[in-house]
C-alpha cells in the first residue's frame, strides 16, 4: 500500500489506517454490541493487507478498545505505528465521558494507555477534543514533556480549529490534525487543509465513509433496526432529510464505482485521499471481512473525470438540502 509522510514527523503512514472507534463496545458513543474475538482477528488482518498504523483512543469503550488493540498486536509491535488520544475521561463505573486537559490528567491518561496497549512508547499522541479549553496549553505542554521523557514520539490534535492549533503550535510543533472528512462532511477543505499544508501538519481523516452510510449497505429498514445503544440512531446523517438525499447521491455514485471495478466504500475513501494534504484515511473495521473490503482503496487514485462527476453529484445533493 502507498505511504505518505505525516507532516514534519518521521512517520510514513499507509494511506489507509485502521480505526478502532467501533470495537470499544458499549459506551456513550458506542456502536452497539461488538464481538472482541472478531475485533482481535480484524486488526492483524489489516496488518497483513499492508496497513501500517492503528488509530485508537482511551475513550473508545472507556479503555476497552485500547485493551483489545493491545491483545491484537502482541508480538507485532515493530510492524506498526500506534496513535491514541487523551482528553476525554470518565468516572469509575460510568460509560459517559467528559473533557479534562489538566497536566495531571494527561500524564495519568498516557500511563494508562501505555499499560492497556502494552507498549513502551506511543508513536502519535493526540488531544481527542479541545473541550477543556482553559487547560489546552497546559495539556500540550505536558505532552511535550512526555515526548522529552520518551513515552511519546509525536504530538497531534483531533477536532481542532485553526485558532486552537495556533495556540498549541506556539508551545510545540503539531505533527497532525485528525478531523472528520467525507463527501458529507467537507468543511475541512475551507480553512483547515490549506493551513495544515502551509504549516507542514499531516492530516489523518476520520469517518471517510461517514460511519458506514457511504458504503451503500444501509437502507431505511437497516437504520431503523440499529441497536438502541448505537449512537448513529441520533446522527443527523442517519435521519431525514439528509439520509434520503444521501441515498440519491449513492445511486449516482454507484456507476462510477462499478466502472472502475470498485465498491462504494472504496470510492468514498479514495475521494478523501484525492487531496494531497491528506496523509491517510482512518477506516474502521469490526471484523476481518470489513477491512478486506476497504483496504484496497489505499492504492486507488481517482481520475480527474471521476472527481468532476462526483463533485457534480455532491453539488446536486447540497442544492436538494438547501
Amino acid at each position: 500500500m502507498r505511504t505518505r509522510k505525516l507532516g514534519y514527523a518521521d512517520l510514513h503512514l499507509t494511506t489507509v489506517g485502521l480505526g478502532t472507534w467501533a470495537i470499544g463496545g458499549p459506551w456513550q458513543w458506542g456502536w452497539g454490541p461488538q464481538d472482541d474475538a472478531e475485533s482481535i482477528q480484524a486488526i492483524p488482518r489489516g496488518l497483513d493487507l499492508g496497513i501500517n498504523w492503528i488509530d485508537t483512543a482511551a475513550a473508545y469503550g472507556v479503555g476497552h478498545a485500547e485493551e483489545v488493540v493491545g491483545q491484537a498486536i502482541a508480538g507485532r509491535r515493530d510492524d506498526l505505528i500506534i496513535a491514541t488520544k487523551c482528553g476525554l475521561v470518565w468516572d469509575e463505573g460510568s460509560a459517559d465521558v467528559y473533557g479534562r486537559l489538566t497536566a495531571e490528567s494527561v500524564r495519568a491518561e498516557c500511563e494508562a494507555s501505555l499499560k492497556r496497549l502494552n507498549v513502551d512508547v506511543i508513536d502519535l499522541y493526540q488531544i481527542h477534543w479541545p473541550h477543556d479549553e482553559e487547560h489546552l496549553e497546559e495539556a500540550w505542554s505536558t505532552i511535550a514533556d512526555l515526548i522529552q521523557e520518551g513515552k511519546v514520539r509525536y504530538a497531534g490534535v483531533s477536532n481542532f480549529g485553526v485558532q486552537q492549533i495556533k495556540r498549541v503550535q506556539a508551545i510545540h510543533p503539531v505533527a497532525s490534525l485528525q478531523p472528520p472528512y467525507s463527501m458529507l462532511e467537507c468543511a475541512v477543505e475551507g480553512e483547515l487543509l490549506p493551513y495544515c499544508a502551509a504549516n507542514d501538519i499531516g492530516v489523518v481523516a476520520y469517518s471517510p465513509m461517514q460511519n458506514g452510510l457511504l458504503t451503500g449497505k444501509y437502507t431505511e429498514e437497516r437504520i431503523a433496526s440499529l441497536p438502541d445503544d448505537d449512537w448513529r440512531k441520533e446522527s443527523p446523517h442517519f435521519t431525514e432529510p439528509a439520509c434520503n438525499a444521501t441515498f440519491v447521491l449513492l445511486d449516482g455514485l454507484r456507476p462510477i464505482a462499478e466502472r472502475n471495478g470498485k465498491t462504494l466504500a472504496q470510492l468514498a475513501i479514495a475521494w478523501v485521499l484525492r487531496r494531497p494534504e491528506v496523509t491517510s484515511a482512518i477506516v474502521g473495521a469490526r471484523r476481518p471481512s470489513q477491512i478486506e473490503g476497504t483496504a484496497p482503496a489505499g492504492d486507488w487514485v481517482l481520475s480527474a473525470e471521476d472527481v468532476a462527476e462526483i463533485d457534480a453529484l455532491l453539488a446536486q445533493r447540497c442544492q436538494a438540502l438547501s
